[in-house]
């Protein structure tokens, strides 16, 4: 067997097999970019061999409905046309090799926020627009006077579950939590707080884009993932569910199933479940990538549209601070045009008298 001497490139004497081991063993892609600096030599092994794809898949096995790779000015139809076949082989290599490199480094450098863009629909919803899944996005549970949270429909059978699904700032994000908030009903008699007795969340995007998916059902959904039954406390505060690894979502649709109902009204007898607000931690990977859903919907393309790092928007709280502020308008308008009295503001109840008249769900 050829000995080594210092200064021999290890790549040279160990079987490609064993060298790859080696190499996939690093923590991430990241530090397979940096060993693409080392020589030409390691530069093309790192990208011949696919390795930077691979890590990637390590990190999020949802990548593996990945059709193909295309960046920002280049065909979706492949990559037929002038050329060697091999010539245009190691084009589409160095072309993955810079996508998951650079998808790794977002995944890793960029800051974790709300991703939440918008409420969709809730499975069923009591009084509407009133108990809108809408007013899960405010994170008071009250707004002036009013009672900021959304509502089931009561059941006689509390095993009947609920969903509420949302649509996130970006086709594609890295999610590791999803935050929930049950609502403590302070109008009723004994304060009761109508949670779920556990939750699940789904990720995945809209199969027909060309369609609203606030007429549909579930079956307009593609899932993508679906995560284990988390047990939800019967308890007034941010409930924080951790999941297992950091889920990339593809195509920025996110659903929390509510399983169980573990309150029952006590003016009509039916379960209900309520929740006054919910947040999904996460980073954003736009601009710097899209997708394209492919038919069937398992696949779909990943676009490279800009090599620099994306960000959470800045408009996202300002935004967030416009709409709460026009829905305080809207109520202080409200409550003038039934002649109330002063309109008060808080993030906390004050607890109004035990004779006061109960509220229905």
């Amino acid at each position: 067997m050829k000995k080594m001497k210092n200064g021999d490139d290890f790549l040279n004497f160990l079987p490609c097999d064993l060298s790859i081991k080696i190499l996939t063993a690093l923590e991430g892609p990241s530090d397979l970019v940096r060993i693409t600096a080392v020589s030409r030599n390691w530069r093309h092994f790192v990208i011949r061999h696919g390795l930077c794809k691979h890590l990637s898949l390590q990190m999020f096995p949802q990548l593996s409905r990945v059709d193909r790779v295309n960046e920002l000015g280049g065909s979706t139809k492949g990559h037929a046309g002038a050329g060697s076949s091999n010539f245009m082989e190691w084009e589409a290599l160095e072309r993955e090799h810079r996508a998951y490199a650079f998808l790794a480094r977002c995944c890793l450098s960029t800051t974790a926020g709300d991703c939440i863009s918008e409420a969709i629909i809730a499975s069923t919803t009591d009084n509407y627009p009133e108990e809108s899944i809408c007013n899960t996005l405010e994170p008071r549970d009250r707004v002036a006077r009013t009672a900021s949270y959304w509502s089931s429909k009561g059941q006689k059978n509390p095993a009947v579950p609920e969903t509420l699904t949302y649509r996130l700032i970006a086709d594609l994000c890295v999610v590791t939590e999803i935050k929930i908030r049950p609502f403590q009903a302070f109008f009723q008699f004994g304060y009761p707080i109508y949670s779920a007795k556990s939750v699940r969340f789904r990720m995945g995007h809209i199969k027909d884009a060309d369609e609203s998916c606030q007429d549909s059902g579930t079956d307009r959904f593609a899932w993508t993932y679906t995560s284990q039954e988390f047990e939800m406390a019967q308890e007034n505060r941010l409930q924080t569910f951790k999941l297992l690894e950091p889920i990339l979502c593809i195509g920025g649709i996110l659903q929390i199933e509510l399983l169980s109902r573990v309150q029952r009204q006590e003016i009509d007898g039916l379960f209900y479940i309520c929740v006054s607000h919910v947040q999904v931690v996460g980073r954003p990977l736009s601009p710097a990538f899209g997708i394209q859903i492919l038919e069937p919907p398992e696949k779909f393309v990943l676009e490279v549209q800009s090599y620099s790092l994306p960000t959470l928007p800045e408009q996202m709280s300002s935004i967030t601070s416009l709409q709460m502020r026009v829905r305080d308008l809207e109520q202080i308008l409200n409550l003038l045009q039934g002649n109330e009295g002063e309109v008060e503001y808080g993030y906390e109840w004050e607890v109004e008298d035990e004779d006061e008249e109960e509220f229905d769900i």
